[in-house]
């Protein structure tokens, strides 16, 4: 028999540990946190929108987790700072999981897309993970002996290239790269694993024919989510995909707690795809 210590399932895969999930206020993010708190992880719900974080954070407090809502724009540098803080705060001066999330698509053909809009997405899918990668710097790189563990979570679009999204594509793509330096950097001395997931057909907001949703913008502006047609109608979508649906955000959540929990252990610098199948 393996002379390994038993997992802690009794109270959760990761019971005692702290996660800073970004766009969790929401979708696969949200669900990712409910998921998380249930393996006994305190979740950090990381976003914009300050009703719909606090309202997530609620909902996992009063089934018996431990969250908090911390409302700030992941493309600042002083609300990055404030995220990192407040987390350390919550996890009495440790912090062991960040799960880069949030993001959104602005969809054009290269030949129209605007600085604005390319600068945009860049900063919000590539500089923003990087830049609290950084600033939790000093809470990774500790040897306590403590797992610690990044999921930058990127999409198809980054792997194979999307017409009509130029950004979103080489955004998605950069963060693999992020992904395989940090594991490479941290790996080695201070035992962190990185890993990406790309995911493909998931039903969220962000995928769903636009009906009044809508993202914020860094300037304050509000850009439409979704685009013509979204999953509703399942069977246009299923054709290629091996498990013949579309995942839902619980699916996402799931495949992030495998890559974050003990059982990827000695899993680290990987893509690891969300989409149904090959």
């Amino acid at each position: 028999m393996s002379t390994n210590p038993r997992l802690n399932f009794p109270q959760g895969m990761l019971a005692g540990r702290i996660a800073i999930i970004t766009g969790a206020a929401q979708g696969i993010g949200a669900e990712t946190a409910v998921i998380l708190s249930r393996e006994g992880c305190k979740v950090v719900i990381a976003d914009i929108d300050a009703g719909k974080a606090e309202k997530t954070a609620q909902a996992i407090n009063s089934e018996g987790g431990a969250a908090i809502s911390v409302v700030g724009d992941i493309t600042k540098n002083e609300d990055i700072s404030n995220l990192v803080q407040k987390a350390v705060e919550f996890g009495d001066g440790k912090l062991h999981i960040i799960i880069n999330n949030a993001g959104y698509a602005w969809d054009d053909p290269i030949e129209k897309i605007q600085d604005q809009q390319w600068n945009t997405i860049i900063s919000l899918h590539n500089t923003a993970p990087f830049k609290l990668i950084r600033e939790a710097a000093p809470y990774f790189m500790v040897k306590d002996g403590e797992p610690r563990s990044i999921v930058n979570v990127s999409s198809t679009s980054g792997i194979y290239g999307n017409a009509g999204q130029a950004s979103y594509a080489l955004a998605k793509a950069g963060l693999v790269g992020l992904t395989k330096t940090v594991a490479q950097e941290w790996g080695p001395e201070y035992g962190v694993r990185a890993n990406t997931v790309a995911f493909g057909a998931i039903k969220t907001r962000l995928t769903q024919a636009p009906s009044g949703e809508y993202a914020v913008r860094p300037d304050g502006t509000k850009h439409a989510v979704g685009f013509k047609g979204g999953y509703d109608e399942e069977e246009k979508w299923v054709g290629d995909i091996p498990l013949r649906r579309i995942g839902t955000p619980t699916d996402a959540g799931l495949a992030i707690l495998a890559m974050v929990s003990p059982l990827f252990s000695y899993v680290t610098g990987q893509v690891t795809g969300g989409k149904g199948g090959m």
